[in-house]
């Protein structure tokens, strides 16, 4: 009896310890998500809604994500993500009281100085495709943080990738 209770207990210990995906995983997929055309069926539907209130943080994330990604050293926004910048449009243009920070980001690579501009152009390019999306510029503000706020720890590509982004906030 004793033996099968250490049993369980050791698988119980085990699956506790698996490991979770990380946020790059994520990132992958809602970059593969966004360019595969899943919310081209108007996600902004109502039956789409999911468990947060409309208009929140929490709604922009899970009917839409609040990111988009860039190639390296790169601040066009990508072909595979341009879906993500047109549905956060008419989601701002839905909830119209919605005042957005536009955060752009860089990986370590690079000086610091350099990475605050690229992450600068960045927000910026997603922020001139939203303003010709119909989005008034007055609701937008961009800020970068270069290579100061890694969405991921490392120093290889998966890490890289996961921190080329401009990042949505409500503000």
């Amino acid at each position: 009896m004793r033996l099968a209770f250490l049993g369980v207990a050791a698988a119980l210990l085990l699956a506790a310890c698996q490991s979770t995906p990380s946020e790059s995983d994520s990132a992958s997929s809602e970059a593969s998500a966004s360019g595969s055309g899943s919310g081209s069926d108007s996600s902004l539907s109502q039956d789409n809604l999911g468990s947060a209130d409309p208009g929140t943080q929490e709604d922009l994330e899970q009917r839409i994500g609040d990111r988009v990604f860039f190639d390296f050293d790169s601040s066009s926004v990508r072909q595979d993500q341009r879906r993500t910048v047109e549905l956060l449009a008419e989601w701002m243009q839905r909830y119209d009281n919605v005042q957005l920070s536009i955060q752009g980001h860089a990986d370590e690579r690079g000086t610091r100085e350099y990475n605050l501009a690229l992450g600068e152009r960045r927000a910026n390019a997603v922020e001139e495709m939203l303003v010709a999306l119909g989005v008034p510029e007055s609701r937008l503000t961009t800020i970068s943080y270069g290579k100061e706020r890694p969405a991921e720890i490392g120093s290889n590509e998966e890490a890289w990738a996961a921190n080329r982004r401009a990042e949505f906030v409500l503000r």
